[in-house]
């Protein structure tokens, strides 16, 4: 694939993303009160976490395809005299928003599970407090296309533990209360997270090891389209795949 096809390949998945992400948003805004009252609370938990990843995916992808309408990934526009890198601020946003969204789903497994946090849980929101600390040093440069490596796997590994924490809780009890939805909630977000370490650790590297964001948003919008059928179209067209759950994990 020449540097011209990667290109378009991205533009055209990051418009199409974004519409699709956004119809799902919109329609659980729409129909949030049809929820069954018992679902009510963990469907708005949901609801709010993909409006943050919705926002902050329409800074970092949709800056990048604006960019790419401007010349290039190292486009700039001038702020009250200040110029601002699009990509370096989309990538800022979804930084920030991502990490919210893990935290809603923290709370929302709380809420899915009755459960109560303990010293793990707090672990969990304690790394989200750093990493958004850590986002206000200027060693990340946010104004790079490319981040700087050692900053980019410095805040990213609160992140990780954020993501993997609330995937091995989901997991945990959606299979011990064979919970297929969140089931597979939790294996999706393990494969975004599969597609996404080798982004951090190599994407200095080779450009090309970023195409691996694409399957790793596709996973992302895996759970929101569960989450909308299950939730906010009736539980009669719940058409989500059986999972062998006498093994465990």
């Amino acid at each position: 694939m020449s540097s011209t096809m990667r290109m378009w390949t991205e533009i055209l998945f990051n418009i199409a993303y974004l519409i699709v992400i956004w119809i799902l948003v919109s329609k659980m805004l729409r129909r949030v009160q049809n929820v069954m009252p018992k679902d009510h609370s963990v469907a708005r938990n949901m609801m709010t976490a993909f409006m943050f990843l919705a926002i902050g995916d329409t800074g970092h992808v949709g800056f990048r395809v604006l960019s790419y309408y401007l010349g290039g990934l190292d486009a700039k526009l001038s702020l009250l005299g200040v110029e601002i890198s699009l990509v370096g601020s989309g990538a800022l946003a979804t930084a920030v928003t991502i990490t919210l969204f893990y935290v809603i789903m923290l709370d929302t497994w709380r809420k899915r599970f009755n459960a109560k946090y303990g010293v793990f849980e707090y672990i969990l929101i304690v790394a989200a407090i750093i990493r958004l600390i850590m986002f206000l040093h200027p060693g990340n440069q946010w104004s790079s296309v490319i981040p700087p490596y050692s900053w980019s796997v410095l805040r990213n590994i609160p992140l990780m533990l954020q993501g993997l924490g609330v995937a091995y809780l989901i997991l945990r009890d959606g299979f011990k209360s064979k919970d297929r939805l969140f089931m597979w909630i939790g294996l999706m977000i393990l494969l975004s997270y599969a597609c996404y370490l080798p982004v951090i650790f190599l994407v200095q590297k080779s450009l090309w090891i970023g195409m691996l964001m694409i399957p790793k948003t596709l996973a992302y919008l895996a759970i929101a389209a569960l989450v909308y059928k299950d939730f906010f179209e009736g539980i009669e067209q719940i058409t989500i795949p059986p999972l062998n759950i006498n093994k465990g994990i």
